[in-house]
Formats: structure tokens, sequence, C-alpha cells
């Protein structure tokens, strides 16, 4: 695998203000509005040990705002529903909020969250044709799109679904798309640029014949969907699976797109043998370049070194279920989970060239 040197020099991550919850969230919502880092929603375990802990998994409402990269967080109001999991992404107007879930239902619902003058409010959209948890999305030329995910909690397929809206005329609602050349996903990364929109890896879901459980197939396919064409195109394989990673992708240069760390399913099968002794997930930050239809290495999120100050375990750096937000030009991973059931308040930041 080719490694990007260059572009590796430039990745170098530091730490912003811890999210003020003292295990932080998975599948939060975030984003920017009017110039500040929104953060809400999510869930966790508030003993941080996982689904084998005494805790049971808890959702929330919260929302916290960074005004800017040295200040304070402050919490600032609530989501509409305790939730996660949905696809957040920046725009003009706000974060858009799609989807999303509780752990009893997934939900069709779509509204934007603005922060000014100190207050947040909140403004409903057009809802999406079905609910929809754990898809991904990305905005191209004032379009949203979004693609994949599950309809229920216990869904045994995940959805091969590509949705639009048009952000110039919300009223008009979602437009169904064509659906791309591969199996139906969630947890996939979507990305923008070059004029397209981008789809990489994901998980299908399945139940096991014998048994019935839910069980996950972990991949590295990758397509592109142009606009202009309503066509998609098979594109290179990812080097691994990277389900889950932080979304959308970061358009670094002008013909790359950089997805940091994600699943690769090699411990899935092993998560309640390993519980907390699970290695964490990878932390490679992946280059796509449009251009020449090829994958290379861009450095890591952070190396695995260091210690927790509460715990004293080791720093497991490379966040998954988070999304991934551009403030200023720089890249934003708020949160997140860094091993199966285990959350992290930590933000990281880093200011790869984009030249």
């Amino acid at each position: 695998m080719v490694y990007d040197l260059a572009l590796a020099q430039s990745l170098t991550w530091r730490l912003l203000p811890s999210v003020p919850d003292p295990v932080g969230f998975a599948g939060s919502v975030a984003g920017i509005s009017n110039g500040a880092l929104l953060v809400g929603g999510g869930a966790n375990f508030p003993d941080n040990v996982g689904p084998w802990g005494k805790t049971p998994k808890t959702w929330y409402d919260d929302l916290f705002v960074l005004e800017k990269p040295d200040g304070s967080w402050k919490k600032v109001g609530k989501l509409p529903q305790k939730m996660g999991y949905s696809v957040a992404l920046t725009v003009p107007d706000g974060v858009l909020c799609i989807g999303g879930a509780d752990g009893e239902r997934h939900y069709p619902d779509v509204f934007m969250v603005q922060y000014q003058h100190g207050q947040v409010t909140t403004k409903n959209l057009s809802p999406l044709p079905l609910p929809l948890a754990n898809a991904c999305g990305a905005v191209l030329n004032g379009i949203v799109y979004v693609a994949g995910g599950i309809e229920t909690p216990t869904d045994t397929t995940a959805e091969n679904l590509f949705l639009s809206l048009d952000l110039r005329k919300p009223e008009a609602g979602w437009q169904r798309l064509p659906p791309w050349p591969g199996p139906g996903r969630m947890l996939a990364v979507a990305g923008a640029q070059a004029g397209k929109f981008f789809l990489f890896s994901g998980t299908e879901v399945f139940a096991e014949p014998k048994t019935g459980a839910i069980k996950r197939r972990y991949l590295a396919d990758a397509y592109a969907y142009d606009p202009a064409q309503r066509t998609w195109t098979r594109l290179a394989d990812l080097p691994n699976p990277i389900v889950a990673a932080p979304s959308p992708a970061f358009p670094a240069r002008q013909h790359q797109l950089l997805v940091p760390g994600g699943d690769d399913g090699a411990n899935a099968d092993r998560n309640l043998i390993l519980k907390e002794n699970h290695p964490g997930f990878r932390t490679e930050v992946l280059a796509y370049h449009t251009l020449t239809n090829t994958w290379t290495v861009a450095g890591n999120v952070s190396p695995k070194t260091g210690v927790n100050d509460d715990t004293r375990k080791p720093v497991l750096w490379a966040p998954v279920t988070t999304p991934a937000v551009v403030w200023d030009g720089k890249w934003i991973l708020p949160g997140g989970e860094v091993r199966p059931g285990l959350r992290t308040n930590r933000v990281l930041i880093t200011s790869p060239t984009t030249r």
C-alpha cells in the first residue's frame, strides 16, 4: 500500500476541549452553525463498559456548543427527542439532522439545528419516505444525498436506498434516485468531490440461517454517482473495510477524499470474548484519489500512545460512529466510540493540506 508522506505530515492531531460529559457519546449529531461547533444527542453506557456492563444503553438529547477552538463548551438546549445515529451535515443554514434512532424505533424526521445569539432553534424539513438510521450522506452543489441505513432496530437487511433533497427547494421533498450496483448497507462513508457523490464501504446485515441471529458482512467496495448522468461507477475497492468511520470524507487537495479509521470487522465475532481487551479500531487515514482511482495511506488518526488520565489505560484514539465536521478548513472528530461499547469525550482536530 502506497504511503503519502507529504499528506501525512500535515495530519498532526491535537485535542480541543472535551465534550462536557464524563463518558462521551457515540452517534451524536455534529456540525457548524454561525461559526460555532454543535454536538448533541447520541448514546452511551453510563459505566462506559459496554453491553456487558451493569448499566443499559442510554440515549440523550442535550446539545452543546463550542464557539471557538480555545473556548469552553456550553449546554445550549436540546434536540427534539433523545436520539442518535442520524446523518448530520453542515449546510449554509445550520446543522441538518436526517433520520436517527433511539432504543425502540428509528425516525423519518429531518430538521435543521441553528445556533445564533446564544440560542438554539430547530426547524422541521420534509421527512424521509421511511424511518432510517445508520445511513450516510453528503452535500454536493446544494443537494443533500443520503445512502443506505436500516429502517428498524431489528431489520435483517440494510437498505439499498439512495435519496436526495434540493436545499434550494426543500418543499419538493426527498427524491428517490437510482441505487448503486451493489448490496444494501449501513454505516458506510459518504463523500463529495469533483462533482460526484462517493460511497465507501459499510456493512450488510443478514439473519444467520440456523439461529436467526443478526450478523454483519463487512464490505470494501466503493462507488461514485454522477448527478449529471444519473449513473453509478464501481471504483477500486478499499484496502480494507472502514465500517462506521467518521463521515463525510474530508476533501483534501483538489482530487482527494480522506477517511479516518473505521472497523474492518477483524474482531467482530469476538467482541463478547474480548470485551475491554478489544484492541480498538483501525487508525489509518485512507486517501482516495478521484483522478487515478487509487487508494493510499495518508497517515494515522493518532498513534495509540499515552495514557488515559482517569483510568491509566492506553488511550485508543481512532473513533467510529461519530460525524466528521469541517470547521474553518480544519477536520474535527467529536467523541465517538473507540472500542465496542467504550465511548470517548475527546474532540480531535487536524489541518490536512488542501493544496
